[in-house]
């Protein structure tokens, strides 16, 4: 009979019943992975408070079953082994960020393993256009035309915006700055279109 098999999974760590060095021994696996912040304001349907736990995430490059996700887990004391449908959804989870109802804990808490990239899993379509609307704002508002100017700005001081330049969103930014460029040397000044929008 063949075995379910998917490539990620998850299980929960009390810290009171896990080994001291569990993060230590989970990196050693080489495996990517994902550990939440610590979950230690998380209410049960009560109201009462949980006990205070971790969230593991292992992201496996080939499928694999549930007893091999379970041989990773034991060794760092995991409680259960939840096989993961939508890993960008349990990403998200690891903080709650689309369950804004639960306790939100911060993104940057998250500790990403053995080449895993948690900023890049929980991005969602949407966030990439926002931040491409926010550069358009930002350029006009600091008439900016130099795409490089841009590109070391977000480096340097908005890494949301850096991502989504390297990622996918440079096209679309090369090709308004030289729209705009072209705009403000024909037109002179700002264009109808942007005092409309002001």
């Amino acid at each position: 009979m063949m075995q379910n098999r998917t490539r990620n999974y998850a299980t929960v760590i009390y810290p009171e019943s896990a080994p001291a060095n569990w993060k230590e021994v989970l990196e050693n696996q080489c495996i990517p992975a994902f550990i939440s912040p610590l979950h230690n304001k998380d209410l049960d349907l009560e109201g009462n408070r949980k006990k205070e736990h971790y969230h593991v995430m292992l992201l496996f490059e080939g499928c694999k079953t549930k007893e091999q996700a379970k041989e990773v887990f034991d060794s760092i004391g995991g409680v259960g082994v939840e096989p993961i449908k939508n890993s960008k959804s349990y990403a998200r989870y690891l903080c709650h960020i689309d369950n804004k109802d639960k306790e939100q804990y911060d993104i940057n808490d998250v500790i990403s393993l053995s080449g895993a990239d948690y900023s890049t899993m929980i991005m969602l379509a949407r966030d990439k256009y926002t931040a491409i609307g926010e550069m358009i704002e930002f350029c006009i508002a600091n008439d900016m035309i130099s795409y490089a100017m841009l590109l070391l700005y977000a480096k340097k001081n908005r890494f949301d915006w850096f991502k989504v330049l390297c990622d996918s969103g440079t096209v679309t930014m090369v090709q308004f700055l030289k729209s705009r460029n072209w705009e403000l040397k024909k037109y002179g000044g700002n264009t109808n279109h942007e005092q409309s929008e002001s």
